[in-house]
């Protein structure tokens, strides 16, 4: 228990939850199999040929080359009066499904890490421990990596399409995204809130100070100029990751607002196709907090809460509607499976005929790439809930709405008593002298990798998390709702 104590408890006891119980009570494969979530299943060759008229003849018009029978495809014409049967999503319907190993992990990592964060903000808020490393943002950095890793290969197969225009749309996001963030990059905080310049400037002196005390001679560990170029390639890769999610995001909500018939229903789905642009909106100085600090209130200026409080209710506001939009999937889900009975009635609309099997295809590839669809849409949440929580821990903030003032003092170096170097016997002397000096070290990153540097990249990268995805869903909304043929 001695240098993480409760937590390393805590992380044992949770990696066994990871493998003993959540593959039988799994969060992932609970939303999809409970039952409300239907698929259309394909139409078999014998439903095919009796609603075309055809039967199974033994006389076939088949051509005989080389001592092989070549058969001609079998077609139907596209007309034809088909009605797929629904069937609601089974244990063992997810055994075909593409990438629902990856789903479940996503999701019931993600899920585990959650809980291990609660519960470690609960301890540190009953025992508030001073030198204990928080294990939490090591559980909340392996989930981003996670959800990257994820959509880094979902993105890999666009590219590998060479017939299609994927690989054409990710590389021009990309871009898009890279000039974005340079012109982002430029604006001033009198507009953006994220504390990019303060933190980087705190960054850059105790970097200096620290390479000072260690006799070393420096203009700080990298320059501005080098900080943001590398932030823009990373936000130019974020984007490029974001991008068909996006996309796919804005044919869902049009369909699931077809699908919907409560009022109530089509207003979460609204709110929730808005809820990225509410998450910008929360870091733009003259929209959000000037109006909340200095309200237009006649000659009297009172704030309606104090700094503190606004940055609690902004992370609370992120962190709702990121619920709001796990509770949104089903609909999206569904909406995504009911594209084989719509490819189907356009096929009526279309004169000519079509293949069985390519008609078979058609409608099976939708209920195939389910849990394609499901990590398009849960691996953006993930990452802007995560973000959230690595935000409030090393961003040093509260979770009160009426918060007690943070220390943000830094960490002492001296965490144990200079007596062990003297007065310790000689066996225990280098171990405890070890102790020390790694103690020190991390008191001395500490006092590097300060909450201001964390407020400001952490800010800014949830809110860029979130511009994309607004970005790409309104380009697709754009996209489907205009430039495709009805």
């Amino acid at each position: 228990m001695g240098v993480i104590g409760v937590q390393l408890v805590l992380t044992m006891v949770m990696a066994s939850v990871i493998q003993k119980i959540i593959p039988h009570y799994s969060l992932a494969r609970w939303l999809l199999c409970s039952g409300s979530l239907r698929w259309y299943q394909h139409p078999t060759e014998e439903e095919l040929r009796i609603l075309a008229g055809k039967q199974r003849g033994k006389s076939k018009k088949d051509r005989k080359y080389n001592g092989h029978i070549e058969s001609k495809p079998l077609t139907i014409p596209k007309d034809i009066d088909l009605h797929l049967e629904t069937k609601s999503v089974t244990e063992r319907d997810t055994i075909a499904l593409h990438y629902f190993p990856e789903y479940q992990w996503l999701v019931d990592f993600t899920v585990a890490a959650t809980v291990v964060y609660v519960v470690t903000e609960a301890y540190y808020s009953i025992v508030k421990p001073s030198q204990e490393m928080n294990i939490s943002v090591v559980w909340c950095l392996l989930v981003l990596a996670f959800a990257v890793k994820v959509l880094f290969s979902l993105t890999t197969h666009y590219f590998k399409v060479e017939d299609g225009g994927e690989r054409s749309v990710c590389v021009t996001f990309g871009f898009f995204f890279f000039v974005k963030a340079m012109a982002i990059l430029i604006v001033t905080e009198n507009y953006l809130e994220f504390g990019l310049e303060s933190g980087f400037s705190n960054f850059s002196e105790s970097a200096m100070q620290f390479l000072e005390k260690q006799g070393l001679e420096s203009q700080g560990p990298v320059s501005k100029l080098t900080f943001k170029l590398f932030l823009a390639v990373l936000c130019s890769l974020i984007g490029a990751f974001l991008t068909f999610p996006g996309l796919r995001l804005a044919q869902m909500h049009l369909d699931a607002l077809n699908l919907a018939t409560e009022k109530i229903t089509q207003t979460l789905l609204h709110i929730n196709f808005l809820a990225p642009l509410f998450m910008v909106l929360l870091w733009v100085k003259p929209i959000t907090k000037d109006y909340i600090m200095n309200p237009p209130l006649g000659k009297e200026s009172i704030p309606l809460m104090s700094e503190d409080t606004f940055d609690t209710v902004r992370l609370w506001i992120v962190i709702l509607l990121c619920a709001l939009r796990l509770g949104m999937i089903r609909h999206h889900l569904q909406a995504y499976l009911n594209l084989a009975q719509k490819s189907v009635d356009q096929m009526k609309k279309e004169a000519g005929r079509i293949s069985m099997v390519d008609l078979q295809k058609m409608v099976a590839r939708v209920f195939y790439y389910l849990c394609v669809i499901a990590l398009q849409y849960v691996a953006p949440l993930v990452m802007l809930l995560h973000t959230t929580l690595l935000l409030k821990t090393l961003g040093n903030y509260s979770w009160g709405i009426y918060p007690q003032l943070n220390s943000d003092t830094p960490v002492e170096n001296s965490l144990l008593p200079s007596s062990v170097y003297s007065e310790s016997p000689p066996a225990d002397g280098k171990m405890k002298v070890t102790v020390v000096q790694i103690t020190m070290a991390l008191g001395s990153l500490k006092n590097i990798f300060t909450p201001l540097l964390f407020r400001g990249l952490l800010s800014f990268l949830t809110w860029w998390i979130a511009a994309c995805l607004f970005s790409t869903s309104l380009f697709g909304l754009f996209y489907h709702q205009y430039l495709t043929v009805a």
